[in-house]
């Protein structure tokens, strides 16, 4: 099996056009108003999506958590995919199903305890995948994604085998910990942001790094 290699926190074409001749297969672009640093704007992410090859997915992520008030941040931006970062009613992600029935939805689970395994039923009907991660969606101050910490694996492990939908493995991944991320876990994507990054920039060393570690452990991962 290939994983998935999917490079979060893109700022501008430049740096999509790296991340593309490195070999990634998805792109993601945080349009989270304050809550991130590495935020751009929406006219940002459109002209990135326009420019960006047909084999490579686009993920635009929102916090946004009314399926109105997603569609209409999908319209503005172009994505192949709307990765949800927010724990969202059910019914909402039913209603997103019904308005954007031809976009790719990911629902963004953040892993703090087995109890996420219960996740599974109540949006797979809607989406067609889930991110785990390792944010504190009910925090004081709330967390939702990219940490660059890593959470508890074995979770992700069961969460992957119980899971019928693909499942991307995000929080704290890099080129050193990745091969034994795909190994334990058996994602069908890794996604990682900070982890391929020097001082915010995105780092081609580094990422080069990343998907030839990713590449390695499907090699052993397809032999076993």
């Amino acid at each position: 099996m290939r994983t998935r290699i999917k490079v979060c926190g893109i700022a501008s074409v430049d740096e999509a056009r790296l991340a593309v001749e490195a070999g990634v297969d998805a792109l993601g672009f945080n349009c989270v108003g304050q809550a991130s640093p590495r935020t751009i704007a929406d006219s940002t992410v459109a002209e990135i999506t326009k420019v960006t090859p047909p084999a490579v997915a686009t993920f635009l992520l929102t916090l946004e958590q009314t399926a109105d008030a997603i569609a209409a941040h999908i319209r503005r931006t172009g994505p192949t995919t709307v990765q949800i970062l927010s724990p969202i009613d059910p019914a909402e992600s039913a209603l997103l199903a019904r308005l954007e029935p031809h976009l790719r939805r990911v629902q963004v689970i953040h892993v703090e305890s087995r109890a996420v395994l219960e996740m599974i039923p109540v949006y797979s009907p809607y989406v067609h995948a889930f991110l785990l991660d390792s944010g504190r969606p009910n925090a004081a101050t709330p967390e939702l994604g990219g940490t660059g910490r890593q959470h508890d694996w074995t979770i992700s492990a069961e969460f992957v085998e119980a899971s019928q939908l693909p499942v991307f493995l995000a929080g704290g991944l890099s080129p050193a910990n990745v091969g034994e991320a795909i190994r334990q876990v058996k994602p069908f994507g890794v996604d990682l942001s900070s982890g391929v990054r020097t001082e915010g920039r995105l780092d081609q060393r580094k990422l080069t790094a990343f998907v030839l570690s990713v590449r390695k452990a499907d090699e052993v991962r397809g032999s076993a």
